[in-house]
C-alpha cells in the first residue's frame, strides 16, 4: 500500500458516465480509500424518503447508513439530486469528505464538486463525461439486471432532469474545475477508460503507478 500523506484524486461527473466505476478500479490499483460521495446525499434523500427533514438527517449521517442496497433505487437516486441542491445539507456533509480525502495513503474520491469545492488541491483532477442516451442505456441495463421494472425512455429523462438539477443549481454546480483532464467514456470500453485514469493518476503520483 501507498504510504502517501495525504494524495487526493478528485473524480467528477454525471450520473453514469463510469465515473465510480473508473474510481473504485484506480483507488484498487494504486491501494487508496475510495468514497462515493454520491452515497452520502443518496443516504439522506433516503431518509427524507421516510420522513425525516433533509438538514437533520445530514447531521445525524453516521458510515452504517452508506451500506443499504436502496441507496441505488431510482427514487433515491432523484431524492438524493434535490437534497444535494440544498446548501445546508452540502455543508453539513464537507467535512465528513474533507476528513477522508486527506487520510493517509491516499484517496479517491468521486462526486459532483470534488476538484471544484471539497478538494480544490487534490493532486489530480478527472471529469468523466459520456453522452446522456449512452449514460441512460447503462442505467437502464443496470435497473433491468436487478429486476427493476422501467423504461427506457423514463430512465434517459430521469438522466436529463438530474443533470439539468446538477448543473443548474446555485451552489456546487456539477462543472469540471479549471485543471481537470476529461474522459469521454462514450466510444470507451471500461478497461480503457480505467488504464487512461490510471496512466494519468501515475504522472503526479510520488511512487508512480
Amino acid at each position: 500500500m501507498s504510504t502517501t500523506q495525504g494524495f487526493t484524486v478528485a473524480i467528477d461527473g454525471p450520473a453514469a458516465s463510469g465515473k465510480g466505476t473508473i474510481s473504485r478500479a484506480v483507488a484498487a490499483h494504486f491501494g487508496f480509500a475510495h468514497l462515493d460521495t454520491g452515497l452520502l446525499y443518496r443516504a439522506v434523500g433516503a431518509k427524507v424518503l421516510l420522513g425525516e427533514e433533509a438538514l437533520a438527517a445530514a447531521q445525524a449521517l453516521v458510515p452504517g447508513d452508506l451500506d443499504s442496497d436502496a441507496l441505488r433505487m431510482p427514487e433515491v437516486a432523484q431524492a438524493a439530486s434535490q437534497v444535494a441542491a440544498m446548501p445546508d445539507v452540502r455543508a453539513a456533509l464537507v467535512d465528513f469528505q474533507r476528513s477522508f480525502a486527506a487520510r493517509a495513503g491516499g484517496a479517491v474520491l468521486d462526486g459532483r464538486d470534488i476538484g471544484t469545492v471539497i478538494c480544490p488541491s487534490a493532486q489530480v483532477k478527472l471529469f468523466v463525461v459520456a453522452d446522456a442516451v449512452v449514460r441512460a442505456r447503462r442505467r437502464f441495463e443496470e435497473l433491468r439486471g436487478r429486476g427493476v421494472e422501467t423504461s427506457f425512455e423514463a430512465v434517459l429523462a430521469d438522466v436529463e432532469a438530474r443533470d439539468a438539477r446538477d448543473m443548474g443549481r446555485a451552489d456546487a454546480p456539477l462543472r469540471a474545475a479549471k485543471d481537470a483532464t476529461e474522459i469521454d467514456t462514450s466510444d470507451m470500453a471500461i478497461a480503457d477508460a480505467v488504464a487512461a485514469a490510471v496512466a494519468l493518476i501515475a504522472q503526479k503520483h510520488p511512487e508512480g503507478g
